[in-house]
């Protein structure tokens, strides 16, 4: 098993910037991609950003130039950097990480999700 322990969330004005941060712990063999998912009320969970073990990012059209994804992949921990934020970021934020088992399967892990609230 592989724990996901996000931190970084918060209430912030509209212009502000948070962090986010995500370390994966447990019984890791390989992490491979690592990204973000965000889930505002009454809407479906969407990708924001992700990013590759060779460091190749993927950003949703409406985070482009604002957040930057990045990774520490000794520590198995994933970033996310949201400058700019805007009241229609508000959203509950999960990271998402794909390991591999030593046996080569795949398996797919969610964090507990973290609150980010933008004030207009």
């Amino acid at each position: 098993q592989v724990q996901l322990v996000e931190s970084g969330g918060g209430l912030v004005q509209a212009g502000g910037s948070l962090k986010l941060s995500c370390a994966a712990s447990g019984s890791i063999f390989r992490v491979n991609a690592m990204g973000w998912y965000r889930q505002a009320p009454g809407k479906q969970r969407e990708l924001v950003a992700s990013i590759t073990t060779g460091g190749s990012a993927d950003y949703a059209d409406s985070v482009k130039g604002r957040f930057t994804i990045s990774r520490d992949i000794p520590k198995n921990t994933v970033y996310l950097q949201m400058n700019s934020l805007k009241p229609e970021d508000t959203a509950v934020y999960y990271c998402n990480v794909e390991h591999m088992t030593l046996y080569r399967l795949r398996q797919t892990y969610w964090g507990q999700g973290t609150q980010v609230t933008v004030s207009s």
